[in-house]
Parts: structure tokens; C-alpha cells; sequence
């Protein structure tokens, strides 16, 4: 099966995009300086579901051989 590899999911996911989107929010209504614009990295993480820094850190929150499949983490193994 071909996938794109992913290792960013669930709650992980969710919190990316929603800190992500708060801090372009707070940037865009003047009450943080332009940093905020640092929200664009997690919300890019969150809605591509891979995270550059977590192979490095072995770190995988989608489970392990993860792929993505309409929007969702699937495994390449078949079940069991």
C-alpha cells in the first residue's frame, strides 16, 4: 500500500491546530507582536500530520507504521 507517512495524531493533532490558529488569531488582532506568526509551524504540523522534529526524538503519536488514508491514521499491517 502506498501512503504518506504521518506521526502526528489524535489529541496531538487537534491541539496543534487549535494553538496554531490561536496564536495567528492573537498575531492578527495586534495583541501579540509578529511571533505569533510562529502559530503557522504547529497548525502546518497539525494539518499535514507529520512533524519534521519527531523521528528525530522517536516520537510517534499516530502509532507505529502509521499512514494517512482519507483524513485518518491507518496502520500498513492488516488486522489481526
Amino acid at each position: 500500500m502506498s501512503c504518506c507517512k504521518t506521526n502526528v495524531g489524535g489529541a496531538d493533532r487537534i491541539l496543534r491546530i487549535i494553538l496554531g490558529l490561536v496564536l495567528i488569531g492573537l498575531t492578527l488582532a495586534g495583541v501579540i507582536g509578529p511571533w505569533g506568526w510562529l502559530g503557522v509551524v504547529p497548525l502546518a504540523t497539525g494539518l499535514f500530520r507529520f512533524c519534521p522534529l519527531y523521528p528525530l526524538l522517536k516520537i510517534n503519536t499516530c502509532g507505529k507504521d502509521a499512514c494517512c488514508d482519507g483524513g485518518e491514521c491507518k496502520t500498513d499491517k492488516p488486522a489481526e
